[in-house]
């Protein structure tokens, strides 16, 4: 275990827990260019490839954090930055909690909700480009993602169908070397 390559995560860690406004897919912009660019923790294929198991997993998206951290670390490493991911922004609610109970009527908390809800949508598209341009996404990914959208907006289709029906036309285009 690299014991400066975990204090690198940890110390990564702590501040995407504290702006994880809107879940674990908001932090996934940062994650990926700090993790895949700055620390050379993972390869863009590798970070894709966590990416995708923890988001097949159940649980929180966050949980990206264990793959990485047991990368790097073994088991000791996904333990630590699990700790680092959900412990500064549990002990933040649970702090602020209570105070933001009692002022939520108030204009400024009232103001405050608004703003950050444009600012979380905002983090989960850039997590969106993000894992898309690590798996180099091409025209035939964002037709599929523009039909499954599509369908899933405009038609009572549920996503189960859809993903069935994707990953069985990858499969054939794979097949005959399209895709």
């Amino acid at each position: 275990m690299d014991d400066g390559k975990l204090l690198n995560l940890v110390l990564l860690c702590i501040p995407l827990s504290l702006v994880s406004f809107g879940g674990g897919q908001s932090i996934v912009a940062g994650l990926q260019h700090q993790v895949v660019d700055v620390h050379n923790f993972l390869t863009a294929r590798e970070f894709t490839d966590f990416y995708a198991i923890s988001r097949a997993a159940p649980g929180p998206g966050t949980l990206i954090l264990a793959l990485i951290g047991w990368h790097i670390g073994g088991l000791t490493g996904a333990i630590v930055a699990t700790v680092a991911i959900f412990l500064p922004s549990s002990l933040l609610v649970c702090i602020l909690g209570s105070i933001w109970n009692r002022h939520r009527h108030t204009a400024w908390a009232m103001a405050a909700e608004r703003g950050l809800a444009p600012v979380a949508v905002g983090l989960i598209f850039a997590g969106v480009f993000a894992v898309a341009s690590s798996a180099g996404v091409g025209v035939i990914e964002i037709a599929t993602i523009a039909i499954a959208v599509s369908l899933l907006m405009f038609t009572k289709i549920g996503p189960y169908p859809i993903l069935g029906a994707v990953g069985a036309s990858f499969f054939l285009l794979n097949l005959a070397g399209i895709a």
